[in-house]
Protein backbone atom coordinates (compact mmCIF):
# COMPACT_ATOMS: atom_id res chain seq x y z
CA UNK A 1 0.00 0.00 0.00
CA UNK A 2 1.22 3.37 -0.92
CA UNK A 3 1.01 7.00 -0.48
CA UNK A 4 -0.18 7.23 -4.06
CA UNK A 5 -3.21 4.87 -3.21
CA UNK A 6 -4.47 7.82 -0.80
CA UNK A 7 -7.36 9.91 -1.87
CA UNK A 8 -7.18 13.42 -0.54
CA UNK A 9 -10.90 12.26 0.42
CA UNK A 10 -10.00 10.32 2.89
CA UNK A 11 -8.61 12.68 5.12
CA UNK A 12 -8.94 16.26 6.38
CA UNK A 13 -6.79 18.82 4.26
CA UNK A 14 -5.00 20.05 7.65
CA UNK A 15 -3.24 16.49 7.55
CA UNK A 16 -2.04 17.28 3.80
CA UNK A 17 0.95 18.62 5.32
CA UNK A 18 2.33 15.70 7.14
CA UNK A 19 1.33 13.15 4.47
CA UNK A 20 2.67 15.51 1.76
CA UNK A 21 6.30 14.95 3.36
CA UNK A 22 6.33 11.42 2.57
CA UNK A 23 7.71 10.12 -1.38
CA UNK A 24 4.78 8.91 -3.29
CA UNK A 25 6.39 5.60 -3.68
CA UNK A 26 6.36 5.20 0.30
CA UNK A 27 4.74 1.75 1.06
CA UNK A 28 2.93 2.02 4.66
CA UNK A 29 4.85 -0.94 6.24
CA UNK A 30 8.03 -0.08 4.98
CA UNK A 31 7.88 3.72 6.04
CA UNK A 32 6.77 2.53 9.28
CA UNK A 33 10.17 0.40 9.83
CA UNK A 34 12.23 3.00 8.12
CA UNK A 35 10.80 6.03 10.14
CA UNK A 36 11.63 4.06 13.55
CA UNK A 37 15.20 3.88 12.66
CA UNK A 38 15.70 7.06 11.54
CA UNK A 39 13.84 8.66 14.40
CA UNK A 40 15.78 6.66 16.86
CA UNK A 41 18.73 7.88 14.94
CA UNK A 42 17.78 10.81 14.99
CA UNK A 43 16.86 11.11 18.71
CA UNK A 44 20.45 9.09 19.83
CA UNK A 45 21.99 12.33 18.64
CA UNK A 46 21.01 15.38 20.40
CA UNK A 47 23.23 16.61 22.39
CA UNK A 48 22.49 16.91 26.25
CA UNK A 49 22.33 20.36 26.15
CA UNK A 50 20.09 21.00 23.36
CA UNK A 51 17.37 18.34 24.47
CA UNK A 52 15.52 20.66 26.77
CA UNK A 53 15.97 23.54 24.43
CA UNK A 54 13.57 25.73 23.37
CA UNK A 55 14.02 27.93 20.53
CA UNK A 56 11.60 30.75 22.05
CA UNK A 57 10.02 30.27 25.72
CA UNK A 58 7.20 29.04 24.64
CA UNK A 59 8.03 26.46 22.40
CA UNK A 60 8.50 23.19 23.53
CA UNK A 61 11.87 21.73 23.59
CA UNK A 62 13.11 18.98 22.02
CA UNK A 63 12.70 16.09 24.56
CA UNK A 64 8.98 17.38 24.46
CA UNK A 65 8.66 17.30 20.75
CA UNK A 66 9.59 13.90 20.81
CA UNK A 67 6.93 13.09 23.16
CA UNK A 68 4.17 14.39 21.45
CA UNK A 69 5.58 12.33 18.76
CA UNK A 70 5.11 9.19 20.94
CA UNK A 71 1.62 10.62 21.76
CA UNK A 72 0.37 11.23 18.94
CA UNK A 73 1.69 8.16 17.24
CA UNK A 74 -0.99 6.67 20.01
CA UNK A 75 -3.78 8.52 19.21
CA UNK A 76 -3.46 7.73 15.27
CA UNK A 77 -2.63 4.41 15.78
CA UNK A 78 -6.06 4.14 17.87
CA UNK A 79 -7.89 5.88 15.42
CA UNK A 80 -6.35 3.35 12.44
CA UNK A 81 -7.15 0.58 14.25
CA UNK A 82 -10.60 1.58 15.12
CA UNK A 83 -11.52 2.25 11.71
CA UNK A 84 -9.88 -0.47 10.33
CA UNK A 85 -12.04 -2.72 12.73
CA UNK A 86 -15.46 -0.60 10.69
CA UNK A 87 -15.84 1.53 14.35
CA UNK A 88 -18.44 3.86 13.00
CA UNK A 89 -18.18 6.11 16.16
CA UNK A 90 -17.26 9.74 15.71
CA UNK A 91 -13.58 9.71 17.27
CA UNK A 92 -12.73 12.73 19.28
CA UNK A 93 -9.83 14.98 18.25
CA UNK A 94 -7.01 16.16 21.41
CA UNK A 95 -5.74 19.10 22.25
CA UNK A 96 -2.02 18.32 21.86
CA UNK A 97 -0.70 21.07 24.13
CA UNK A 98 -2.54 20.15 27.79
CA UNK A 99 -0.89 16.66 27.09
CA UNK A 100 2.70 18.32 27.01
CA UNK A 101 3.27 19.29 30.91
CA UNK A 102 1.46 16.00 32.67
CA UNK A 103 4.14 13.90 30.38
CA UNK A 104 6.83 14.73 32.17
CA UNK A 105 9.21 14.96 29.31
CA UNK A 106 11.80 17.04 30.55
CA UNK A 107 12.47 14.68 33.27
CA UNK A 108 12.68 11.67 31.32
CA UNK A 109 16.12 10.84 29.98
CA UNK A 110 16.65 10.88 25.75
CA UNK A 111 17.01 6.88 26.42
CA UNK A 112 13.88 6.28 28.19
CA UNK A 113 11.90 8.12 25.66
CA UNK A 114 13.66 6.40 22.64
CA UNK A 115 12.36 3.35 24.73
CA UNK A 116 9.04 4.06 25.35
CA UNK A 117 8.89 5.41 21.75
CA UNK A 118 10.64 1.64 20.12
CA UNK A 119 7.76 0.24 22.13
CA UNK A 120 4.76 2.37 21.32
CA UNK A 121 6.30 2.10 17.34
CA UNK A 122 6.59 -1.88 17.60
CA UNK A 123 3.45 -1.89 18.47
CA UNK A 124 2.45 -0.09 15.47
CA UNK A 125 4.00 -2.35 13.07
CA UNK A 126 2.42 -5.46 14.37
CA UNK A 127 -0.26 -3.99 13.86
CA UNK A 128 -0.26 -2.96 10.23
CA UNK A 129 1.61 -6.07 9.70
CA UNK A 130 -1.86 -7.92 10.93
CA UNK A 131 -4.43 -6.29 8.84
CA UNK A 132 -5.33 -6.60 5.51
CA UNK A 133 -5.35 -3.70 2.96
CA UNK A 134 -9.17 -4.15 2.24
CA UNK A 135 -9.25 -2.85 6.09
CA UNK A 136 -6.97 -0.20 5.74
CA UNK A 137 -9.11 1.89 3.06
CA UNK A 138 -11.87 1.55 5.46
CA UNK A 139 -13.11 5.36 6.39
CA UNK A 140 -14.44 6.90 9.65
CA UNK A 141 -14.94 10.22 10.85
CA UNK A 142 -11.90 11.46 12.98
CA UNK A 143 -11.87 15.67 14.88
CA UNK A 144 -15.25 16.06 12.97
CA UNK A 145 -13.64 14.71 9.58
CA UNK A 146 -12.71 11.51 7.37
CA UNK A 147 -10.55 9.80 7.73
CA UNK A 148 -9.22 6.55 6.40
CA UNK A 149 -7.49 3.95 8.67
CA UNK A 150 -4.67 4.27 6.10
CA UNK A 151 -4.78 7.96 6.21
CA UNK A 152 -4.14 7.69 9.78
CA UNK A 153 -1.29 5.70 9.81
CA UNK A 154 0.52 7.61 7.10
CA UNK A 155 -0.01 10.90 9.07
CA UNK A 156 1.91 9.53 11.98
CA UNK A 157 4.97 8.97 9.19
CA UNK A 158 4.37 12.48 7.65
CA UNK A 159 4.12 14.02 11.13
CA UNK A 160 7.60 12.69 12.52
CA UNK A 161 9.20 14.06 9.15
CA UNK A 162 7.65 17.59 9.84
CA UNK A 163 8.97 17.62 13.52
CA UNK A 164 12.17 16.11 12.55
CA UNK A 165 12.61 19.02 9.88
CA UNK A 166 11.44 21.27 12.64
CA UNK A 167 13.68 20.37 15.20
CA UNK A 168 16.87 20.75 12.48
CA UNK A 169 15.78 24.40 11.05
CA UNK A 170 15.39 25.90 14.45
CA UNK A 171 16.79 23.70 17.57
CA UNK A 172 19.97 22.85 16.22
Amino acid sequence: MRITDLDTQEYDQYYARYINKLSPELDLREGFQVGKKTAIQFFETIPLDKQEYRYEKEKWSIKEIFQHLIDTERVFMNRCFRIARNDKTSLAGFDQNIYIEPSGANNKTMDSLINEFNIVRQSSIVFLESVNNSHLECIGTANGGNMSARAAAFTIIGHEIWHMDIIKERYL
